[in-house]
């Protein structure tokens, strides 16, 4: 349910709102970068809401999945006739205020599932693993559904189906809530500071910039970079499927050589991955599919590593989940978004328009933002993962 409001959120959504609503890539920046200003405020607060009631956590679980249901029926089935950039900015704050808590309550509950019997490593491994299996439900879903005879381009049926699925995670995952949290500290910089817990959350955010670089950009560079558009739905596909078989591997190589020295191992492949990408000529089809397992491997260790080292210096400190994971929902939403606030004006400027016949200046500039610039952004964010503290999560 949680991821469907991730990654897949922003590879849909540069070629729905254009594509779709006729809005320009410019003004589809503009609003996410709202959004976002929404989120500096609220993911906090959310946070502290639930460190402030954690008897309420079945109800915030429910109001964040039938918030996230009514956001998708809102943003792809429910299309008004006039007034549709107000009607699609209301529905995307529905989606994500909703998405901050249900991953606020998600996320926080780790360390105490935990403490049930389950090293953060072995958690994070079968949490993220389902998360990937949802990321590869939602990026291939409109496709899938046009292929069994949804109307147009499936996106009415897509919210549908969305919603259905929020339903049913609502139901299943009731017993998450009633396990009772262990650390009970409140929160202050300070403490986040001393824990090594503000350094994982600026790593978190600098990581994120690639992938959320190349998720909103990957339909652009697959279809109009590399002319493949038929691809487009395999090559998705295959990357979330190398992410989440690659999440075992990962669990097992940061209980066996370390959790930071792994994370850092999956950097250095995702470099690799961007650098060959950039290489790459048109209707290079094989060579783009290795592209695609190289980054979407690196990408299992990043959902795997970093959550657990984060919610592990959170455990040590004692210190409230709630508000910690808030702030950790907002720097991963605001690395997406900044990507999307960015680099989409920028593109247009440069004369790049989508679907269309593109100068060579202009797809050079696609490829520059699409394989070459999170390469400078994966060494940064190696550099920092340099300075975290060597403290391990147990396995």
């Amino acid at each position: 349910m949680l991821a469907a409001a991730g990654l897949p959120l922003y590879i849909h959504l540069p070629r729905y709102a254009t594509g779709e609503l006729g809005m320009s890539l410019a003004t589809l920046g503009v609003i996410l970068a709202g959004i976002r200003v929404m989120d500096f405020a609220q993911d906090p607060a959310i946070g502290w809401l639930v460190d402030r009631y954690p008897r309420q956590k079945p109800a915030f679980a429910t109001l964040a999945a039938l918030g996230m249901a009514l956001g998708f029926v809102m943003l792809y089935t429910l299309r008004p006739e006039t007034g549709s950039t107000v009607w699609f900015t209301a529905a995307l704050a529905v989606v994500f205020t909703a998405y901050s808590l249900g991953t606020i309550l998600f996320y926080g509950q780790s360390a105490a599932l935990a403490a049930q019997g389950n090293g953060l490593i072995s958690l994070a491994g079968y949490r993220e693993a389902g998360t990937l299996a949802g990321i590869i439900i939602a990026a291939s879903a409109p496709a899938a559904l046009v292929a069994l005879g949804a109307s147009g381009s499936g996106y009415g049926a897509f919210g549908i189906l969305l919603a259905a699925i929020c339903l049913v995670a609502l139901w299943s995952s009731r017993p998450l809530w009633r396990v009772p949290s262990a650390s009970d500290a409140p929160l202050t910089l300070s403490d986040l500071r001393s824990s090594g817990a503000l350094g994982l959350l600026a790593l978190a955010f600098v990581n994120a910039l690639p992938v959320a670089i190349t998720s909103t950009l990957f339909l652009f560079f697959v279809e109009d970079r590399l002319l493949l558009p038929e691809f487009a739905g395999p090559f998705l596909i295959l990357f979330f499927l190398a992410a989440g078989l690659s999440v075992p591997v990962w669990t097992r190589t940061a209980a066996r050589y370390g959790a930071t020295r792994s994370l850092i191992f999956a950097m250095c492949l995702a470099i690799l991955a961007f650098v060959g990408a950039a290489l790459l000529p048109a209707g290079a089809a094989f060579g783009f599919a290795l592209i695609c397992i190289g980054s979407g491997a690196a990408l299992g260790a990043d959902m795997v590593i970093l959550p657990a080292l984060f919610a592990g210096a959170l455990d040590r400190a004692g210190l409230q989940a709630g508000r910690a994971f808030g702030l950790w929902s907002f720097a991963a939403k605001l690395a997406l978004a900044s990507a999307a606030a960015l680099l989409l004006p920028l593109l247009e400027v440069s004369g790049y328009r989508p679907g269309e016949t593109n100068p060579a200046a202009a797809l050079t500039a696609l490829t520059l933002a699409y394989a070459v610039l999170p390469c400078v952004i994966k060494c940064a964010a190696i550099v920092l993962a340099l300075q975290l503290p060597r403290e391990e999560v147990h396995a």
